[in-house]
């Protein structure tokens, strides 16, 4: 069961491919893929728990029409997975009737966390609330808010508002044994509707029918660092399709060398996206 919000590179390419792999090499073992937890009501519901949580400890003194909801998703160079964190932001706004919500992430894509909460800054709510929209806490949730914090500071007319994440929410354990009850019932497929390596997504024209090729490196030994991840030589590389059960019919070869990297995001140097992070860094760095 992948402990993934959405189905990025990691859940579609580099898990079934470990997977598969690992299934090859031990003849008999069988070996099943589940779903990622995806648009879930249940993950919604927690989710509107946690800013309710954040609503609360801040107090009634700003009203629900004059607060702006910050939800921040991890980014990915998958637009079907960066497009859900928005749909997660209009549920949420929605649902809880705030005044206005925004979406940001952390890396990869655009808008990241500081310019997301500097333009949000400038529409004149009074309170911001802050959610990641993360499983756990780790490197990219301190991240984003510190980024909270650089942003407060310069704003001390605004209310910010750390929520929580996710974290053992009952409703997010309950999405993840419907995943188990999935796989034990033969319905666990991937939605691959919006695949952008079936379909020709706008501006990722060039990726349908692209080679799948597993990042084993980023996988098994995971940097979120701006350096990246430190490969792992000791994984096999033969060749495979996807993993069982798992109904995405991309089939691919894995017979590479581990130099590889990830196919580059073609907004990379959007000036809200991921390449700031490395100047920003550069420059804190010469300070």
């Amino acid at each position: 069961v992948p402990g993934m919000l959405f189905a990025a590179g990691h859940a579609k390419n580099d898990i079934p491919s470990v997977l598969n792999a690992y299934q090859a090499q031990n003849p008999g073992l069988s070996i099943s893929y589940a779903r990622e937890l995806g648009i879930d009501l249940k993950l919604i519901r927690a989710a509107g728990d946690r800013v309710e949580e954040a609503l609360q400890k801040a107090g009634d003194r700003i009203p629900r029409e004059k607060t702006l909801l910050m939800v921040v998703g991890r980014g990915a160079s998958d637009p079907d997975a960066n497009s859900n964190v928005a749909k997660v932001t209009r549920m949420l706004w929605e649902g809880l009737g705030l005044g206005w919500a925004e979406t940001s992430y952390s890396g990869v894509t655009f808008p990241l966390v500081e310019p997301g909460l500097e333009h949000a800054a400038k529409l004149g709510y009074k309170r911001i609330i802050v959610f990641p929209y993360f499983l756990f806490t780790g490197v990219l949730v301190k991240r984003i808010f510190h980024y909270t914090d650089i942003v407060a500071a310069k704003h001390p007319e605004i209310e910010f508002v750390k929520a929580s994440y996710l974290n053992d929410h009952p409703l997010v354990l309950d999405a993840f044994a419907e995943r188990v009850e999935e796989i034990r019932n033969g319905v666990n497929n991937m939605n691959c509707q919006l695949c952008k390596y079936r379909e020709q997504f706008l501006g990722f024209e060039n990726e349908v029918g692209l080679r799948q090729e597993s990042h084993h490196h980023h996988v098994e030994g995971i940097g979120t660092g701006l350096a990246g991840a430190t490969e792992n030589p000791g994984v096999s590389s033969d060749p495979h399709e996807h993993a069982p059960e798992h109904d995405h019919n991309h089939e691919h070869i894995h017979e590479h060398e581990h130099e590889h990297e990830h196919h580059p995001y073609p907004h990379a140097d959007h000036p809200l996206g991921p390449n700031t992070l490395e100047e920003n860094s550069g420059k804190s760095g010469a300070e």
